[in-house]
């Protein structure tokens, strides 16, 4: 992938489109554009979260395991994101969604069974690891959006799907590692 922007603005896109990889003009509506901007979003939520992780590492140690597990899925977030931008182009290998899977088998051990619904908080680092999979989700759904009109790669909804799962079990093991408790949802009071 050569191709550099040299030049950051061009005005193609002032009449409410742009370009494609492969020539095309779309609408910057379109479900390709809206899963690109998605992926785009949650890879500048991950930069946020990892940015707060290695701030917070002095404090908590433990968190360096979920800076070294986190960090590569921006890279693999942006693969994703040229893929989309260009059909042809395959970044994204089984191999990297096993390496999440391995990640959220060992975690999820560390952490537990989930015994009640819990909320985004506790700690702004919890918070921000819910804010980053429920962008995941968002993202999952506009590639799915995608993936009804123009199929897409097997892997690139399989890794989506599971770094969701990831940052899930991310924002527990924060807890656990920062030694907060977990926000429980209680169900409204019946009257």
């Amino acid at each position: 992938m050569g191709y550099r922007l040299s030049k950051i603005y061009t005005r193609t896109g002032d009449a409410g489109q742009t370009g494609l990889a492969d020539g095309r003009r779309v609408p910057k509506d379109h479900p390709r554009i809206e899963a690109i901007g998605e992926v785009d979003t949650l890879n500048s939520q991950l930069g946020l979260l990892l940015a707060d992780l290695i701030e917070q590492q002095a404090v908590h140690p433990g968190l360096g395991e979920l800076i070294e597990v986190l960090a590569p899925c921006q890279h693999r977030l942006f693969d994703l994101g040229g893929e989309l931008a260009m059909p042809e182009y395959h970044a994204l290998q089984a191999a990297e969604i096993e390496r999440l899977e391995a990640a959220i088998d060992r975690w999820n051990e560390e952490v537990g069974p989930l015994t009640n619904f819990i909320l985004p908080g506790g700690s702004r680092l919890i918070a921000q690891a819910h804010l980053c999979r429920s962008s995941a989700r968002t993202a999952e759904r506009r590639c799915g959006q995608l993936h009804a009109v123009e199929p897409l790669r097997g892997e690139l909804l399989a890794y989506i799907n599971r770094l969701s799962d990831l940052l899930f079990v991310a924002a527990r093991l924060i807890a656990r590692r920062q030694g907060i408790d977990e926000v429980l949802w209680q169900a409204a009071p019946k009257d």
